[in-house]
């Protein structure tokens, strides 16, 4: 067992044999100086244990979590967008964007419960507020906001109580910028690679994104006469959108790597092009009644599947131990480059 190391002739020969000897050659012709100390291996090469992920992936299920990050942001900014409405006498535009926020917010905790696995779990979650918690501040924003946009939605089918409307749907609007972005420092506050490295890009990405949802299907089923806001807040909502993921697949950093490659990768290219194409088509032929329903359908579209290809990319960051590993060594590396700096300036100060 302890051949190549103790054996005379074995292990001693081997540590001063030819790699050792080239070594000090290429010192020599460096100008180093002979006889300093030489390494006796080569440089270590990063491997995990068994290639194994060093951090845990995500637990969360897919299709379900995309799915209610999808379905909040649409509810959050139609919410917003109906109280405006509201405000300005639009009621086609304030019935429809209260319909679309009641009704996709009540799916969205749907998804989230099926994901928890048991009904009961969410209202765990409300048990205790921690304000350094996304998770335990998004849950007292989704609770109030689902509760309110959907009571709304219901007066709203059954034409009851119009005051209790107003007062349900500016109590959802309330909420309803808080959820449209919550969930992008809920991703970002996690150890995912791909996530936590863009924690100031995506909730410009999930914002954008939200506004192009909701004002995209606000501006499908709203009359032409009425739906000038939903048209500014989906053109609005899909330029800080392609912007945002822009900013992001452009980055040097090897964590954007995953929105490039793989499931993640198509997903997001399927995303910009649907997001683009319905950008464009509102534009230029918003303002007529079939480029309404297919810019807002396309814009939709393109804001579910930019959830969808977020999530694959952060889950592919999370598996792959590089996306771990050579951040931290060049963070590493950067911290004692700057400690270097510092201290030669601490010492040429001393030196004068």
């Amino acid at each position: 067992m302890t051949e190549g190391v103790t054996t005379p002739g074995a292990g001693w020969r081997r540590a001063g044999g030819p790699p050792a000897q080239r070594r000090e050659k290429r010192r020599r012709r460096r100008g180093g100086r002979p006889g300093g100390e030489v390494p006796m291996v080569e440089e270590a090469q990063f491997t995990s244990y068994y290639g194994r992920p060093i951090i845990k992936p995500p637990v969360w299920k897919s299709p379900e979590v995309p799915l209610y990050l999808f379905l909040g942001g649409a509810a959050g900014s139609s919410a917003v967008l109906g109280a405006l409405a509201d405000v300005t006498g639009r009621p086609h535009l304030t019935r429809v964007a209260r319909l679309t926020a009641g009704g996709s917010s009540i799916a969205s905790v749907g998804f989230l419960i099926i994901d928890l696995g048991r009904p009961e779990r969410f209202l765990h979650m409300l048990r205790v507020l921690k304000p350094t918690s996304p998770l335990s501040v998004g849950s007292y924003i989704l609770a109030p906001f689902s509760a309110a946009a959907g009571a709304t939605a219901a007066v709203e089918l059954l034409g009851w109580f119009p005051r209790l409307k107003r007062f349900g749907g500016a109590v959802a609007a309330v909420f309803g910028g808080p959820l449209a972005t919550y969930t992008a420092v809920l991703l970002s506050n996690t150890a995912v690679p791909s996530w936590h490295a863009f924690h100031g890009k995506m909730p410009f990405v999930f914002g954008g994104s939200a506004m192009a949802a909701g004002g995209g299907l606000c501006l499908a089923f709203t009359p032409l006469a009425e739906s000038a806001p939903a048209h500014k807040m989906a053109i609005i909502g899909a330029g800080i959108e392609l912007a945002a993921l822009r900013g992001i697949e452009r980055n040097d950093s090897i964590v954007a790597e995953p929105y490039h490659r793989g499931r993640a990768g198509k997903l997001m290219q399927a995303a910009k092009a649907c997001t683009a194409s319905g950008l464009g088509l509102a534009v230029l032929v918003g303002r007529t009644r079939p480029g309404a329903v297919v810019s807002g359908v396309l814009l939709a579209a393109g804001s579910l599947l930019t959830r969808f290809g977020v999530f694959e990319a952060g889950v592919a960051s999370a598996e792959d131990p590089k996306y771990t590993v050579v951040p931290q060594r060049e963070r590493l590396a950067a911290r004692q480059a700057g400690d270097r700096v510092a201290s030669n300036g601490h010492a040429s100060t001393i030196t004068r």
